[in-house]
């Protein structure tokens, strides 16, 4: 079993602040299956297109500072302009990547990130409100820069490749290559692991390229949940998390978790648990989606404000 949905099944049995309404879970998992919701395709058109290469820089490059978009207690949301219209979070990211390539800012160019500035990153991610971490931002693609240029010629490509067509090979090497894609934390003094962006980059490059070339991975089923912020909150929309009322009473008023924290790490284990689950189930009624699609379609219903009635949790982190 694929380490993260082994350690997230065994936080998950032993979780006192978040549980899993399995009656619940049973009700949604009919509802998906009977496709009242289709299933996301890639969308194109908050994206970068370019060749293969190219294509798989650009999405490390987002998915290695996609994470934090909600802003400090009494500020102003993110927000940035793109031809004529706004967007935020991570519409805003991917579009300011966009926009800043198209402006012929070598972003995909490994050397140039190993020694972009402070002042660089602004202008590309420029726009109004506040982005937390940016500091974090700007050495996670310093880091990634200079692995790149250190260990794989300094190509994105050449990183994926090495991966050998298999989706969790390249999650484990993001993890030991680069800090900022060690999503791991520690419960109960076992350690537990996530992983959210890692296995979001080969996801993202799966679906962007269609499955094939570089994105042909042979094993994307073993993919699971992306553990983020959105996804719990669309769970306990719909009824399948019930939060303990201390946690309940935290996350509804926007009192933020510690990143690390024993409710932090329930919240996200018993996400991937969730998913899973709800993937085992719709199985069982004859619809097979793989994990990652599930929490595709969770995600993209959590963009609809029918889902939004309760806050999401609040946790200032660069994983996610």
């Amino acid at each position: 079993m694929f380490e993260v949905l082994e350690t997230a099944k065994s936080v998950a049995e032993k979780s006192r602040h978040v549980q899993i309404d399995h009656d619940a879970l049973k009700r949604f998992s009919h509802e998906l299956a009977k496709s009242r919701h289709p299933l996301p395709t890639w969308d194109a058109e908050h994206h970068f297109r370019g060749e293969e290469e190219e294509m798989a820089a650009y999405l490390l490059v987002v998915d290695t500072i996609n994470f934090c978009f909600w802003p400090p207690h009494g500020e102003e949301k993110w927000e940035i302009l793109y031809r004529g219209k706004t967007y935020s979070g991570y519409y805003g990211l991917s579009l300011s990547l966009k926009k800043a390539l198209e402006s012929k800012i070598p972003l995909t160019e490994a050397s140039f990130l190993a020694s972009l500035t402070s002042k660089q990153l602004r202008n590309v991610l420029a726009g109004t409100g506040v982005l937390q971490l940016m500091e974090e931002r700007l050495r996670n693609l310093q880091e990634l820069g200079r692995v790149l240029v250190d260990k794989y010629e300094g190509r994105a490509s050449e990183l994926v490749a090495a991966s050998r067509g298999s989706a969790i090979k390249l999650v484990r090497m993001l993890a030991a290559d680069l800090f900022s894609f060690r999503d791991q934390a520690t419960y109960q003094r076992k350690k537990v692991c996530f992983y959210k962006r890692a296995q979001l980059f080969a996801a993202d490059l799966h679906a962007a390229l269609g499955g094939k070339g570089l994105g042909g991975f042979r094993d994307m089923e073993e993919l699971t949940a992306f553990a983020d912020y959105k996804l719990p909150q669309v769970l306990r929309h719909v009824g399948v998390f019930a939060y303990a009322p201390g946690l309940a009473k935290k996350v509804d008023r926007l009192i933020q978790l510690d990143p690390g924290s024993e409710e932090e790490v329930e919240i996200r284990a018993n996400t991937i648990w969730a998913v899973e689950l709800i993937r085992q189930e719709m199985k069982l009624l004859g619809k097979e989606v793989t994990a990652s699609g599930i929490d595709w379609l969770l995600w993209n219903l959590g963009q609809d404000d029918r889902f939004r009635a309760k806050p999401y949790h609040r946790t200032v982190t660069m994983f996610y």
